[in-house]
């Protein structure tokens, strides 16, 4: 199993996932998005349980460090599937495990929480994105805010040039996806938060408005053409 794990200034919440995951022999890979010398206590310590820790210099955004994360997995582990997580106590080690299982089949799997257990905010921005979602491509995706995903490796190169710096970038695989006929499956997981998901770094209205456009400009791509 390999994992990959985009973080901007982690907390040591991360430090019990990485150990299970260590404990089970998964590779892990940690890119780090400029958090700067306030996290260099805790990736230390990701370091040590023997992760790969790939450091920026500057804070570039989500979807640049999990870009940075699938060239180096590319590179360095060719012909593997990699499933990302996120490194704010959401995602659970047997929520990892649950979507690894279904890596392997050339497909993208996405583990998805239950709308009721969602904040209100989450909740509410997911339905309205998830209906954009549909209407735009014609697939069904109950979550399309997961950060929780199997991509298979066949995919990896190209994902690395899907356009988008920050949250909308995950929008962008997920359409790039539907465009190039992938299938996309969902395993359904247990929505875990702490104080009330506070530790996200998704910026409330900013990044709804990315992930907007990006559908937006999907749309009109679709109605030009």
């Amino acid at each position: 199993m390999l994992v990959l794990l985009p973080v901007y200034r982690p907390g040591r919440e991360l430090l019990p996932l990485l150990s299970d995951l260590r404990g089970e022999a998964a590779t892990v890979v940690i890119v780090d998005d400029g958090s700067g010398p306030s996290a260099a206590p805790v990736l230390d310590a990701a370091g040590a349980l023997g992760c790969t820790v790939l450091r920026c210099f500057t804070n570039r955004g989500k979807g640049e460090a999990l870009k940075t994360g699938f060239r180096h997995c590319v590179r360095t582990f060719p012909g593997r599937d990699v499933v990302t997580a996120d490194g704010d106590g959401q995602h659970r080690t047997a929520d990892v495990r649950a979507v690894a299982a279904r890596a392997g089949r050339d497909e993208l799997v996405l583990g998805v929480r239950p709308l009721d257990r969602m904040p209100l905010r989450s909740r509410v921005g997911n339905v309205i994105i998830a209906r954009l979602f549909r209407a735009v491509t014609g697939q069904s995706v109950s979550d399309t805010q997961t950060g929780l995903r199997s991509y298979p490796h066949r995919l990896l190169k190209d994902l690395c040039d899907v356009p988008g710096e920050r949250f909308e970038y995950e929008m962008n695989v997920l359409l790039a996806a539907a465009g190039a006929g992938c299938r996309i499956t969902e395993v359904p997981i247990p929505a875990t938060y702490l104080d009330g998901n506070s530790a996200s770094n998704f910026g409330g209205v900013t990044d709804s408005v990315r992930v907007v456009g990006s559908l937006m400009r999907h749309a009109a791509g679709q109605f030009t053409t």
